[in-house]
Formats: C-alpha cells, sequence, structure tokens
C-alpha cells in the first residue's frame, strides 16, 4: 500500500480550540478515533498535518505541541486507534521571531509537510487523501496532488458556506468518519 490519510488535527480529530496548548482541553469529535481505527485496521497510515503558528507567536512551546499530540495519541489509545506520525508547522510569515517568523513550504497551503511525509512514508500522493476543516487543508492537498475532503466539524461549516465559487472539495463530509466510509468506497477495488 502505497496511499495514506492526511488529517488536520484540531477541528477534525478534536475539538478546534483556539490554539491549543492545554492537552487538559482536548476532547475527541465523536466518532473520530472510530474513523481512525477503521483505518488502521486496514493498514492505512494516518497522519497528522497541522500548522501551529502559535508557536511563531509565543503563545506555545514545541514541547506545549508534543504534550498536546502525546494525550491526542493516550485519547485514541483508549479507543484502540493511532496516528502513525504527527507533523506540525511551528512558523508563521509575519508574527514571532526567527527561525519561527518565516516564509516556509511546511506551512499549509504549502505542500512542504505532505511532500516530507511521502517521501517518509513512500506514498504515491495521486493516491493520497487529506482531510481538513479549513481551505488551507485543501488547497495544500491539491498543491501535493491528493484529493481533498472538507468536513463540516470545526471551521468546516463556516469555510463550505464562504466557500469560492471555483474549485470545490472533492467532497464534502459530516465529520471524518464520513469522510473515511467515502474514502474507503473509493478505494474498493483499486488496491
Amino acid at each position: 500500500m502505497n496511499w495514506a490519510v492526511f488529517t488536520d488535527r484540531d477541528g477534525v480529530i478534536n475539538e478546534e480550540v483556539e490554539y491549543l496548548s492545554d492537552p487538559g482541553q482536548l476532547r475527541l469529535i465523536p466518532d473520530a478515533a472510530r474513523a481512525i481505527r477503521q483505518l488502521n485496521l486496514l493498514a492505512v497510515p494516518v497522519i497528522v498535518i497541522t500548522n501551529q503558528a502559535g508557536i511563531a507567536r509565543g503563545y506555545f512551546s514545541e514541547a506545549e505541541v508534543t504534550a498536546v499530540h502525546d494525550r491526542l495519541a493516550q485519547l485514541l489509545d483508549q479507543e484502540g486507534a493511532r496516528i502513525d506520525r504527527f507533523y506540525y508547522c511551528p512558523h508563521h510569515p509575519s508574527a514571532g521571531q526567527p527561525p519561527y517568523q518565516a516564509n516556509c513550504e511546511c506551512r499549509k497551503p504549502n505542500p512542504g509537510l505532505l511532500l516530507q511525509a511521502a517521501a517518509d512514508f513512500s506514498l504515491d500522493l495521486t493516491r493520497c487523501y487529506i482531510v481538513g476543516d479549513q481551505f488551507s487543508d485543501i488547497e495544500a492537498g491539491w498543491r501535493a496532488g491528493c484529493q481533498a475532503i472538507l468536513v463540516q466539524t470545526g471551521y468546516g461549516a463556516q469555510v463550505l458556506r464562504e466557500w469560492p465559487a471555483a474549485g470545490r472539495p472533492d467532497y464534502v463530509a459530516q465529520n471524518l468518519a464520513y469522510a473515511v466510509e467515502w474514502i474507503l468506497h473509493k478505494q474498493e477495488g483499486v488496491d
């Protein structure tokens, strides 16, 4: 298998908390763990791709992002699910100080983190999917050659209402569980 499901973190797997830095504030979105477990059981890599500009802004540290990821992994593990790898961008183009204030290739909508994950996991990005609740998630996926799914959790419902007329997502799902159902339906007969 040389495809994977990329997913944003906040608003897709866990409830949206602006600039989440406290692991105690982490709450899973209903059915997210079940959806991830479904992919895990099929040996499909599940890879988190997240912008964490709060680091550049000085709101929290990289260690705090790691603590949130560790807690998310624990919560998922309690439901028999796992993330294969977390990738995050700590940069912002205008906030903070170097090295965090930077125009980088890893901040979505740029595809740098997806390209890195593809190299690390030997993925064919044209066979991969990205699930997100922001336009930047969808655009990053498109730039990398992935199919892009907008979920209506987190900021997704608002983003959908404000979506420009051109360039709709490949699919719009109620939540991650519905996105995974669509992905697996599309994959039937492919592998």
